[in-house]
């Protein structure tokens, strides 16, 4: 086995395209969009992931290609459909992407061979089938005997996506096919043998428990957060310290400290869109998930929460500035989809007050995406500080540690700090004068 394809050059396709190719394999990525199909053939990424581009670099033009055609199906071996899935408006995935590329793989198909085709974007329960059925139609070929259709999610972490690429803790596997589990088994094997043994598990199931696996983590994790976030609110009211009752409760090997970070709630392009789907997935089958419509209810509450910490101590927001210091959902990314940062904009905006924003790679998105919010965007964090009533730090980007926190503190009209992180230096902070409001920092000090 030698030819990998993958379909779309987005997030998932550009990572895993590169993976492939960086292993060896000889790795063709097709996107309908030239400019990142040029960019891919001039080594370059047309998103922000940490190394990516000097991996892209390294393998364009070598065993990593782009195109725009279809063509390279005929000779692949394996096909990812790595194509977008977002919501709708009732929180299911609009699947038309993914019914694209099914179509055009399957207008491809070689007769001649036997191909494994991939669901590596985040799909629905049952898209398996609905992927095998497009492609059976279009190919006029027998599903399991020509080629068959394995779901395999993807665990990918924006700003740490190389690493769990390449240092993956699972690999989870869904089919019955055996021809094409044995396909899967020798594409991953150099990967698997780069890490040690205990590292890397290496997981096989049926298709539909794959793809609910997914859906199942990312749910899991959000409860995990609103939980926490919970815990902070009432920390608050008891006047206890939540990094320390975070902190004793990860001491727990059934907890885990993973995910008890306090926030303003989670967001970005993955927890509230699979969130989302799984609930209505839920209702559909007559089986609702109530934790995690809870889960949802109590994210929204948090954004909300931030936005009253900040009228309380600011008083009526007519006529003030506000600076917000982080667009995107997490450091280390320039993804700025349905983020934080939007809900509690657009609230702050509604009850009067002027925003001034900045994050160091997030900006270009979160303009193009909420073009219509009368907001200014500024160069560095300080400028966004100047003149401002009160400060919120969203993201903790290590960048703003390092701000000049005494000029800010001179440019400001009332030094009013809210960090829904916990993130920055509370005493160096109060020590210059600023007024430091966190989340669920209850303990006197």
């Amino acid at each position: 086995m030698k030819n990998v394809v993958c379909i779309g050059c987005g997030y998932v396709g550009s990572v895993t395209s590169v993976a492939f190719a960086a292993l060896g394999y000889h790795t063709v990525v097709i996107d309908v969009d030239s400019n990142k199909v040029e960019m891919i053939n001039a080594g370059k990424s047309s998103l922000y992931e940490p190394g990516l581009e000097p991996l892209i670099q390294q393998v364009s033009g070598r065993t990593l290609f782009a195109v725009s055609t279809y063509e390279p199906i005929k000779e692949a071996d394996i096909v990812f459909i790595c194509v977008g899935t977002p919501s709708l408006v009732d929180g299911t995935a609009d699947l038309t992407y993914v019914k694209m590329a099914a179509k055009q793989i399957g207008m491809a198909l070689n007769p001649g061979k036997f191909t494994v085709i991939v669901n590596k974007s985040t799909v629905p329960v049952g898209t398996a089938d609905l992927v095998t059925s497009i492609l059976e139609e279009e190919s006029g070929l027998q599903a399991e005997q020509d080629f068959a259709v394995v779901s395999n999610p993807e665990f990918l972490r924006e700003g740490f996506a190389l690493e769990d690429v390449m240092a993956p803790d699972r690999i989870v596997i869904g089919t019955s096919n055996e021809r094409a589990r044995k396909q899967m088994r020798l594409l991953y094997e150099p990967l698997i043998q780069l890490n040690s043994a205990d590292q890397v598990v290496y997981f096989e199931t049926d298709a539909k428990s794959a793809e609910l696996i997914k859906y199942a983590s990312n749910a899991f994790l959000a409860v995990k957060i609103s939980y926490i976030n919970e815990v902070a609110k009432l920390c608050e009211a008891l006047n206890a310290h939540v990094p320390d009752v975070a902190k004793g409760m990860g001491l727990d090997s059934r907890i885990g400290s993973k995910f008890l970070q306090v926030s303003s709630g989670w967001s970005g392009s993955c927890f509230p869109k699979d969130t989302a789907e799984l609930l209505a997935t839920s209702f559909k089958y007559g089986s609702e998930l109530s934790i995690v419509s809870a889960a949802i209810t109590a994210n929204l509450n948090m954004h909300l929460y931030c936005v009253d910490k900040i009228v309380r101590q600011l008083g009526d927001l007519r006529g003030k500035t506000i600076a917000i210091l982080g667009l995107t959902f997490k450091p280390d990314t320039d993804d700025a989809r349905a983020t934080q940062a939007t809900v509690i904009i657009r609230k702050l905006i509604e009850l009067g007050a002027a925003i001034h924003v900045h994050d160091p790679m997030g900006m270009p998105m979160f303009s193009a995406l909420n073009g219509d919010l009368p907001i200014t965007y500024c160069n560095s964090g300080e400028e966004a500080a100047q003149g401002v009533d009160g400060l919120v730090l969203l993201t903790h980007w290590e960048c703003y540690i390092k701000l000049d926190w005494q000029k800010i503190f001179l440019s400001m009209r009332h030094p009013y700090i809210l960090d829904t992180r916990n993130f920055l230096d509370k005493k160096t902070l109060q020590e210059l004068g600023f007024q430091y409001d966190g989340i669920g920092l209850g303990r006197l000090s």
